[in-house]
């Protein structure tokens, strides 16, 4: 996959790096220094620190490659990492989107994208429309009041290979309100259906899915064995989804992409049509 994690892989990094310097003349980022005390908040919340080192992004950080959390709620965090090692499929947080029945979330989409990025996101939401929830969402064209805004990443993100980041709703009920996205999608190879993949997964997160392979993120990113734990923000398995998680299964919601078109498979439908 071009993995939704920081070293995503070589060519991918080698990839961005290239376009970097062939439009830009900028001078390669580096990761900053993540303090000991929010590495130690991350760490009992069960969040794999040494793998994907965290990534300081506005008034938080981007953990394990795609998911934002802010600094106060990772220094408010209490919950320890309880050594989940579930095996079942489909997984929320504790925190929903409230629909009352039927709610409609608008996207704000930034300008900075191209038309490959845009259609991108388009399909994702009509992937989600068609499912005929009790949510549905809606594009508009002003940030003013949008329930989410994508926005793009910057050049430092972008150079770490992170494909897009969100983070989870809210005690209120609302959905997590922006989407980070690299710009370079359609660059790096990614088609509609790729791109579409990306921003759905992303908002998934925004309404309160985990990762399918929340219990062991090497069965879709590679390597060794990597829970990321309750993370502080519940993982609640959803029933009526099988056990076993699996790359073939496709999920959209995999922690790590492969580059490809990855729609709502059966048992995605059975998880996203019993939360909403």
């Amino acid at each position: 996959m071009k993995k939704l994690n920081l070293f995503v892989t070589l060519s991918l990094l080698l990839s961005v790096f290239f376009v970097a310097c062939e439009e830009q003349e900028e001078v390669i980022p580096t990761l900053q220094e993540v303090p000991v005390d929010v590495l130690k908040k991350l760490e009992s919340s069960g969040f794999n620190v040494t793998d994907w080192i965290p990534i300081k992004f506005e008034d938080g950080y981007i953990v394990e490659g795609d998911i934002f959390l802010s600094y106060k709620d990772i220094m408010s965090s209490d919950q320890p990492d309880d050594g989940i090692t579930v095996t079942s499929k489909q997984y929320s947080t504790d925190n929903l989107v409230s629909t009352n029945g039927n709610r409609t979330i608008t996207v704000f989409v930034s300008s900075r994208f191209n038309s490959a990025t845009s259609a991108g996101v388009d399909l994702a939401i009509q992937r989600y429309n068609d499912e005929n929830l009790e949510i549905n969402f809606q594009r508009v064209n002003s940030s003013n009041g949008a329930d989410i805004r994508i926005t793009r990443l910057n050049f430092f993100l972008e150079f770490f290979g992170v494909l897009g980041s969100a983070g989870f709703p809210t005690n209120a009920g609302d959905p997590f309100n922006q989407i980070s996205l690299n710009g370079r999608l359609s660059r790096l190879g990614f088609d509609t259906g790729g791109i579409a993949t990306i921003v759905s997964h992303e908002m998934g997160h925004c309404i309160g899915f985990r990762h399918t392979d929340f219990f062991d993120r090497s069965i879709s990113c590679g390597g060794a064995t990597s829970n990321e734990g309750d993370g502080g923000v519940g993982a609640n398995q959803i029933p009526g989804t099988p056990s076993g998680a699996s790359l073939a299964d496709g999920s959209w919601m995999l922690a790590c992409s492969d580059g490809g078109d990855r729609p709502f498979n059966n048992d995605d439908k059975t998880a996203l049509d019993f939360l909403y």
